[in-house]
């Protein structure tokens, strides 16, 4: 096929969730709704955790990290989704597709990456708490940090670069709600067989290498606790990795289940859930489970809000 017959599109169309208008206005104030919660809620928790210095510890550093990276992963994805309920014309950029799918997948690398390393971190917290903070000091926990978004975004780059360098065919739709890469893939002329086997092997190296880590942590964890006599003292290593445990559930649960298929991969509805779970639904609820199941988080919260009544009645008076 020459050159010609191919084409370099200039925009592509999202098919979106729905084309019914009446749908299109409920699902856009509810995703609004939810978007707003999702950025104050995350960007609250790094501010708790930047002015309260009983937070400054390895663990909440590593939680600083994920509410950056939920909040950037969320606008990624969710603005134009919006922009989108109310246009006419659902149309984005080729550029603007590109930087998208580069840091949706990249953001989502990231993340599964550093649900590792905090796995590693609450290991070392249950299992050696008597040298936790020798272990886990300022330099270490950088490293894993930057080794989760240095990872997350070599693979995002390497996919982005390869998937828009293909020719595209004349269909410019997009059944999605985003740039997403498998629904972009769709769109390629040419044999695509090695660039499914590269998301293959990403996936397995971004998903699964991580997912043993924290498995492995876990099992080392839960066997820690069990050696624990005391039946309080039980209860405590366990609260202490409750939150963690959630959240891992949550990310690893659902794209283990949905990719991870004996006969097929997820379907054209499948992907756009998924999308939606982990833009806005995830993103949403990490800083809910981080407060409402940590006594620190919790105790910070009343010492802040103390301090900003005391603050409000000064200013009455």
């Amino acid at each position: 096929m020459g050159r010609d017959n191919e084409t370099w599109v200039s925009e592509f169309i999202l098919l979106g969730l729905s084309s019914d208008w009446d749908t299109q206005v409920s699902l856009f104030v509810l995703f609004l709704v939810m978007y707003v919660v999702t950025m104050l809620g995350n960007c609250l928790i790094v501010l708790l955790i930047r002015l309260d210095s009983r937070l400054h510890t390895p663990m909440y550093f590593f939680l600083t990290n994920l509410s950056l990276v939920d909040v950037s992963y969320a606008t990624s994805i969710v603005p134009q989704l919006l922009a989108h309920f109310l246009a006419e014309h659902k149309a984005i950029p080729f550029r603007s597709c590109a930087a998208q799918l580069f840091f949706s997948l990249a953001l989502g690398g990231i993340e599964f990456v550093l649900l590792a390393g905090m796995a590693y971190d609450r290991y070392v917290a249950v299992c050696d708490p008597l040298r936790y903070l020798a272990i886990m000091h300022r330099g270490r926990c950088a490293r894993l940090a930057v080794t989760s978004w240095v990872s997350g975004s070599i693979n995002s780059f390497m996919q982005t670069t390869i998937t828009f360098q293909l020719p595209m065919c004349t269909n410019k739709f997009i059944d999605h709600i985003s740039c997403e890469l498998l629904a972009v893939v769709r769109l390629v002329c040419v044999d695509t067989s090695s660039n499914e086997v590269a998301i293959m092997v990403s996936s397995i190296l971004l998903l699964m290498t991580p997912f043993c880590l924290v498995l492995l942590s876990y099992i080392r964890i839960i066997s820690a606790i069990l050696k624990i006599q005391s039946r309080e003292g039980r209860r405590k290593a366990f609260h202490t990795c409750a939150s963690h445990l959630t959240v891992v559930a949550l990310c690893y649960g659902m794209a283990i289940f949905t990719y991870i298929q004996p006969h097929s991969g997820p379907s054209v509805l499948q992907e756009k859930l998924i999308s939606l779970f982990y833009a806005i639904l995830t993103p949403m609820l990490n800083p809910m489970i981080y407060s409402l199941r940590n006594k620190e988080v919790k105790g910070a919260w009343h010492k802040l809000l103390g301090k900003f009544s005391g603050l409000t009645s000064k200013l009455a008076t």
